[in-house]
């Protein structure tokens, strides 16, 4: 296709093309620059004695830059929202829309970068030698199995915050959510029997992230089933979650494991017949949450189950990563964190949780995004959590 500004226009017809036009970020200074002195300290020569000083003391660079207030969002284009493998260009919009999220949300000034490469060892060579110039780096939409690798080296090379969005904002606000609905129900977490559809980023995550909280028991299923000890097959990360799940023994399908289940979280782009909700047990709760099609259509859903989540904007109880991601980071940052550790993530989903305090009920276990009490609740307990563990810097 030939793009000509006539094929520019009818484009922007659609209003998503219309808003996209141009981009949907700038860099804006945050000082004047009105005449020769002005000039004289933002850039040569006073910058000079700035840079001397970080020279000489190079903590100091997250008191005279930008550094400890921005984020890279880094991705490959390798799993880009419900589209799969679209390269680095076409990634774009998605990284720009959190970068936007970022600031819009918590603050944080976030540049997005999607790197020409899927290689782990270059993705990971890349970041460590990008991030000088970051105080955070959110991975996004880098297809599992790689992105384990790719976070967990990055975590172990770079001493500032490292956080894949797809694994843990989704868990954080799965946690929240689930915690809720478990109080709504009357039981606890250790009450529950879970079974989660999907082994991909958020899958393992969410999964990781309800054993660390107690629940009493998960099994996880891929396209081939239920994930157990001894099935053939199993990656190294499958082969890890064989062992630390499915205590019951589960051999079968997702549905078949269903049967008398308390919850299930569904991560996988499949579909969940309304049989297999209905042989849940009583006061079920379905956080079907993939877009655009959940794995069963919430209306369904509610036919069966006392608390039902999707991910998607037009039902209750969306499960949006919007409400963690960016309140972890301001957090994190604030306290210049050397990491993010599991208990900064529980941390923020407790706090996700609370805020929707007496006011719970089927349709409102979560938070939406827009609650001006989401961001400041989420930073608060990071930045607490982050000193009780030892990895604040200030």
């Amino acid at each position: 296709m030939t793009i000509t500004p006539a094929s520019l226009d009818a484009l922007d017809v659609d209003p998503a093309f219309a808003l996209h036009r141009g981009g949907k970020l700038e860099v804006r200074s945050t000082i004047p620059v009105r005449d020769a002195d002005d000039l004289s300290l933002a850039y040569t020569p006073g910058v000079a004695r700035v840079c001397t000083a970080i020279a000489d003391t190079p903590e100091l660079v997250n008191d005279y830059t930008w550094v400890s207030n921005v984020v890279a969002v880094v991705s490959d284009g390798t799993a880009v929202l419900g589209l799969g493998d679209i390269g680095p260009a076409a990634a774009m919009p998605v990284m720009e829309g959190k970068a936007l999220l970022f600031k819009e949300f918590a603050g944080v000034d976030a540049v997005p970068i999607c790197l020409d490469c899927t290689d782990v060892d270059a993705l990971v060579e890349t970041v460590v030698r990008l991030a000088p110039s970051f105080g955070g780096i959110n991975l996004e939409d880098i297809s599992a199995p790689r992105c384990f690798e790719v976070e967990d080296r990055l975590r172990s090379l770079l001493d500032i915050p490292v956080f894949h969005d797809d694994q843990h904002g989704t868990a954080i606000v799965a946690l929240a959510a689930l915690q809720n609905a478990a109080r709504l129900t009357g039981r606890s977490l250790g009450d529950l029997r879970a079974v989660i559809a999907g082994a991909g980023a958020s899958g393992v995550a969410v999964t990781r992230i309800l054993l660390g909280a107690g629940i009493g028991d998960v099994a996880v299923a891929d396209s081939k089933g239920v994930i157990y000890t001894g099935r053939d097959g199993l990656n190294p990360v499958k082969e890890a979650l064989a062992r630390d799940t499915n205590r019951t023994g589960f051999t079968g399908s997702t549905e078949e494991a269903l049967s008398g289940a308390d919850v299930f979280i569904g991560l996988s782009g499949s579909t969940v017949t309304e049989e297999a909700i209905m042989s849940m047990a009583p006061d079920a709760i379905v956080f079907a949450l993939s877009n655009p099609t959940p794995e069963v259509h919430p209306e369904v859903a509610r036919r069966h189950a006392r608390v039902v989540a999707t991910g998607r904007s037009d039902f209750p109880n969306q499960i949006n990563n919007v409400l963690a991601f960016p309140g972890v980071f301001r957090g994190a940052l604030d306290v210049r964190a050397r990491t993010i550790t599991e208990n900064m993530k529980v941390a923020a989903a407790n706090a996700l949780a609370a805020v929707v305090g007496d006011d719970l009920s089927e349709d409102y276990v979560i938070p939406s995004p827009f609650d001006p009490r989401v961001a400041p609740a989420v930073i608060a307990a990071v930045a607490e959590q982050a000193r009780l563990d030892g990895v604040a810097r200030r």
